[in-house]
């Protein structure tokens, strides 16, 4: 309803990935952000001029998001990443996952709802619906200031994994309110935001050109969170819930090994999937909680299956792009940041202008 089912009746907004589109706003997302002299000025870059028309206060774990107006009369969400405070580190750290649809007591007086998926079984990682929880009665707040109804939602690293959750969040609440709003998404160098469950339904709701995963392959950020697939985590039907009628033509004593080999595998990430809720959800929210000591703990799903969403863009790190930036054994983040997100864009989509 609010992304390729609307395509017909959008006049500003274009689908496909637009390499000058996402340079200005990677742009904007690293050096315009927490910037005030921005505010009510326009700023030119390739694809028109733009003015900053918010700036949040930090809110959550040190979340911010700001809102943009373009020339030609597009809105911009702007999600900020993550910056050097624990709490904000301790936002991806808390990788257990919950479920995608419910409500969330924020402190005494304030109840988050939300819907990120059409099934209940999608999962999402906790620590960054913390962050949305807290920025998306923001974002709504501000968009009913405003006239636009066609809005670009970006942002890098956490802001990435959280531009995922916010495009989500924004498409079922409108629908709710049953309000015409079109979106695009540029998910930069984001994290795997939930379950394989989630990401159908993300690129579902962004299919045809609306929604994007722009990777430097050399990045590892996009690589985590640590995923672990059980049969659980698949769809009901699949041979391997019964291994035994699976197995049942083959010969005995190849029965037995094979039976034999595959419980333990399945234990193992089934232990694996109760370690990670125990120190990623059960110990690390007690952390969070001297921070927002009004934060009611959520229950943690027994899954950690993080898979990627988004229609893939991937930049893919040529050797002349890499004797550029050498890893030196201690710069971790060389392939993270602006400059080489903006290099290795321009090798395969050099600028327009």
């Amino acid at each position: 309803l609010f992304f390729a089912t609307a395509a017909q009746a959008q006049q500003l907004l274009k689908p496909g990935f637009d390499a000058d589109e996402y340079a200005d706003l990677l742009f904007m997302n690293f050096y315009m952000m927490n910037k005030t002299a921005y505010v009510g000025k326009d700023t030119t870059m390739l694809k028109g001029s733009y003015r900053k028309l918010y700036q949040s206060p930090e809110v959550g774990l040190y979340n911010r998001v700001e809102l943009f107006k373009r020339s030609d009369g597009v809105g911009i969400i702007s999600l900020r990443g993550t910056v050097m405070k624990t709490e904000s580190w301790l936002e991806n750290f808390h990788a257990a996952m919950i479920r995608a649809n419910g409500s969330w007591q924020i402190n005494d007086s304030t109840v988050f709802k939300y819907q990120l998926a059409a099934d209940s079984n999608a999962y999402v990682h906790a620590g960054w619906m913390i962050g949305l929880a807290h920025l998306a009665p923001i974002v709504l707040q501000q968009m009913a200031q405003q006239p636009m109804k066609e809005w670009i939602i970006m942002g890098h690293s956490q802001g990435g994994a959280l531009a995922f959750l916010m495009t989500s969040y924004l498409h079922y609440y409108f629908k709710q309110q049953q309000q015409s709003y079109h979106f695009k998404a540029y998910f930069s160098a984001a994290p795997k935001p939930g379950n394989q469950v989630y990401a159908y339904d993300l690129e579902h709701i962004t299919r045809d050109g609306w929604g994007f995963r722009v990777v430097n392959s050399a990045d590892w950020v996009p690589e985590t969170p640590f995923t672990i697939q059980k049969v659980e985590d698949m769809n009901a039907v699949n041979p391997f819930a019964n291994i035994t009628n699976l197995l049942g033509n083959v010969p005995f004593f190849t029965r037995v090994g094979l039976n034999y080999a595959f419980n333990r595998m399945r234990k193992g990430t089934t232990k694996a999937t109760r370690i990670n809720r125990k120190y990623l959800g059960n110990l690390i929210y007690p952390r969070i909680n001297k921070t927002l000591p009004q934060l009611r703990k959520q229950e943690f799903v027994y899954s950690s299956q993080f898979m990627t969403a988004g229609t893939p863009v991937i930049l893919m790190a040529n050797k002349t792009y890499l004797d550029k930036y050498p890893f030196d054994g201690k710069n971790l983040f060389i392939h993270h940041m602006y400059q080489p997100y903006l290099d290795v864009l321009r090798i395969y989509y050099p600028a327009k202008k």
